[in-house]
């Protein structure tokens, strides 16, 4: 089980702040988090951090109790 946590618009779309969910890399994840018809229009936009790093790597495989966090842009600079 990972702990997924949303932000910002990730987070409306979600309708949570946070959950867990059980996946093996972080492909898979965005898989089942892309069959939620509300998040799948936000998740193409996100950037997605594991354990506090940066990760683009699809095959990277999640550790039991991993964090993943789904950030959308932000606005402003």
């Amino acid at each position: 089980m990972v702990l997924v946590r949303y932000f910002a618009g990730a987070r409306a779309a979600a309708g949570v702040a946070e959950e867990k969910l059980a996946a093996a890399t972080l492909g898979s994840l965005i898989s089942v988090l892309s069959d939620r018809p509300a998040l799948a229009p936000v998740l193409p936009a996100c950037s997605f951090l594991v354990d506090g790093l940066s990760a683009r790597d699809r095959d990277l495989a999640l550790a039991d109790g991993a964090t993943v966090d789904v950030l959308p842009p932000f606005a402003g600079g």
